[in-house]
């Protein structure tokens, strides 16, 4: 059968046009397998991105954390080297903001005593002795009664949370009964504090109470403590720092017994028997101070109640007491470092109160370079009001609280922790250990927007 050169050119492109087809459908199948190998190596790249910068926030966490501990001993030698010992470290003899350390940096949020705009930060160590000691015996429901917002319910339970008997403080305590009836219920304590996050747990500790307006319990007025309702916490949006009474109590402080040079403190309060006498005797030599017999004649039998009352009456020169004072000590406890504390603070020790205490932090803010004593009260105060107040008062201070923040390369891997130490029995020694990490950024926003500077110019 002869096949005509038409049916041969049909069967050409018959052929032609399958291989065609053919060649497209592998043309597709090779594109679709392209896209998916592409797709796998994107995924897979952008997977492998994530991981990388998550790998880079582990290690900036990593060097905040060293970072802080870094801070943390630091800080341990500046107490240890202090120039003064049992005061607050000057602030220009060591760095507290924005210290490298390696590839990370780290601050000490601290608070100010100068007059300073609310959302400004402020940095240092904090003397734990400006705060009012929840354990202090003296310190009564009239006395919590003249800090702001404070309520006769909370001052009341604070009170029965640490006496030893279940008797109803009169005005608003709480014993086991209040705390029985809660979810879950909880005994009351009747015993000291132990740590002020422990007052969470007491009755009528409320959170906005406890906290103020400082949602992470740095000092700063942030953005979102002063937008009103906005977010939390509820504020006033009035441009000022409500804080709560975190702000004004520790737990912490005690005196030290021994003075610098390792022998018993004189306690003033002793001084009309022969072995107070015997002892003042021994610190006035060591410390190299004269006029003892004089000293003697007006003190004892003066009835001496305190430090700044033994001051008073001894009639002894500034330079010679302030060589004196690190010797001394009272038989009363919970002391207020009138150096350091607030105004808040400062009205609730007895004598000076509400109308006192203004004056003086107004005195104080005056005369700087007298802060290293008790004994400028004697000038801010009339001097019945002084002997009054001078039981509870201190210008001595040995625990010290340094809130530590850190982060790493590139201003990554924010990490807080918060420190206590104590140097009443010699070497600072941590006596309480909190990490604040989940309250949030508490540098303020000067910090932040030098870091994203910084990493900006690196970049």
């Amino acid at each position: 059968m002869k096949v005509t050169r038409t049916q041969q050119s049909q069967s050409l492109l018959t052929s032609t046009a399958t291989q065609r087809g053919e060649s497209g459908s592998v043309l597709i199948i090779v594109l679709w397998v392209a896209f998916g190998l592409i797709a796998l190596t994107l995924y897979f790249a952008n997977s492998m991105s994530f991981e990388l910068r998550a790998s880079d926030n582990r290690a900036s966490s990593v060097e905040a954390d060293q970072a802080i501990a870094g801070a943390a001993r630091y800080v341990s030698n500046v107490l240890a080297t202090v120039k003064e010992p049992a005061t607050l470290p000057d602030i220009n003899n060591y760095r507290s903001e924005a210290v490298p350390l390696g590839d990370a940096t780290f601050w000490i949020i601290g608070r100010s005593d100068r007059n300073v705009a609310a959302d400004q930060a402020s940095f240092g160590l904090v003397d734990e002795a400006s705060k009012l000691n929840l354990n202090a015996p003296w310190l009564t429901v009239d006395l919590l009664m003249n800090l702001p917002k404070m309520t006769a319910e909370l001052a009341g339970a604070i009170i029965d949370w640490r006496d030893t008997d279940s008797d109803v403080t009169a005005g608003g305590g709480a014993e086991d009964e209040t705390y029985q009836r809660l979810t879950p219920p909880y005994r009351c304590k009747n015993a000291p504090f132990e740590s002020t996050e422990e007052l969470r747990l007491v009755n009528g500790a409320y959170l906005d109470l406890i906290y103020g307006e400082d949602a992470n319990l740095n000092g700063v007025l942030d953005p979102n403590e002063n937008d009103s309702d906005s977010s939390v916490p509820a504020d006033n949006r009035d441009g000022r720092m409500d804080s709560g009474f975190f702000e004004y109590f520790t737990a912490y402080t005690r005196q030290a017994t021994v003075d610098q040079y390792g022998s018993n403190r004189v306690n003033v309060t002793t001084l009309n028997t022969v072995a107070g006498r015997w002892s003042l005797q021994h610190a006035l030599n060591t410390v190299g101070v004269g006029g003892s017999p004089e000293i003697f004649g007006r003190v004892q039998n003066a009835n001496i109640s305190s430090v700044l009352h033994f001051y008073i009456a001894s009639q002894m020169s500034e330079e010679d007491f302030i060589k004196l004072e690190p010797s001394l000590t009272m038989t009363n406890s919970g002391w207020v470092n009138v150096n350091t504390a607030s105004e808040a603070v400062l009205a609730c020790v007895p004598g000076i109160g509400l109308e006192n205490a203004p004056t003086l932090v107004t005195y104080r803010r005056s005369n700087p370079d007298r802060l290293n004593t008790v004994a400028w009260v004697k000038d801010a105060l009339d001097q019945a009001v002084a002997i009054q107040a001078g039981p509870y008062l201190t210008g001595r201070t040995y625990q010290f609280s340094a809130d530590i923040a850190a982060v790493g390369h590139y201003g990554r891997g924010y990490r807080r922790v918060k420190y206590i130490f104590d140097t009443s029995e010699g070497p600072p020694m941590i006596r309480f250990r909190q990490d604040l990490t989940h309250l949030g950024w508490a540098l303020g926003k000067q910090a932040k927007q030098t870091l994203l500077s910084n990493n900006a110019t690196r970049r």
